[in-house]
């Protein structure tokens, strides 16, 4: 595993960030518009496979056009970069929802899936933060940090816009 992440570290940070911002956002929308938990479960789920697919496949075609028209020696595989992108948004960017595929069985969490989401997503950031320190050997604390600060924007962006779009439509 250490070795995939050294390798294929930006791949890890990019998928498994936008992942699990795209996915947590989309989660804050729909509490922020007070909607029903049914639907985090419907467009979670698929986004996090569609999008982890285009973001996948776009890395695919980047990646390859990169390498043609720079007439490098390929140092990564096209496909293991888009397999890397892939597997780390589905992955973690299937962290924020735990909590409501939980509830849907059981009744641990119901009534507060977007609070246990929203610690869940926290300490997701602060693990890929902690991860990009490490393989780094920067600070991880800073990377953590800096990180979950990142996510911490995107999803107050998404439950505001949620909120705002609820009263509108209502």
């Amino acid at each position: 595993m250490k070795n995939f992440l050294q390798n294929y570290l930006p791949e890890f940070v990019y998928g498994a960030l936008d992942g699990t911002v795209t996915t947590f956002a989309i989660i804050a929308g729909v509490a922020g518009a007070g909607l029903s938990p049914a639907i985090v479960l419907i467009l979670g789920i698929s986004n996090v496979l569609a999008d982890g697919f285009s973001m996948a496949s776009s890395n695919y075609l980047s990646e390859k056009s990169h390498q043609m028209q720079s007439g490098i020696i390929a140092t990564h595989s096209p496909l293991k970069t888009a397999l890397a992108t892939f597997s780390s948004f589905v992955i973690i960017g299937s962290v924020p929802l735990v909590s409501y595929v939980v509830s849907a069985f059981s009744s641990v969490w119901k009534g507060n899936e977007f609070a246990v989401s929203a610690a869940l997503t926290s300490l997701a950031f602060i693990f890929i933060g902690q991860v990009r320190g490490k393989i780094t050997g920067t600070s991880r604390l800073n990377a953590a940090g800096e990180t979950l600060f990142i996510g911490a924007i995107a999803a107050i962006v998404a439950y505001v816009v949620g909120a705002l779009l609820q009263g509108l439509l209502s």
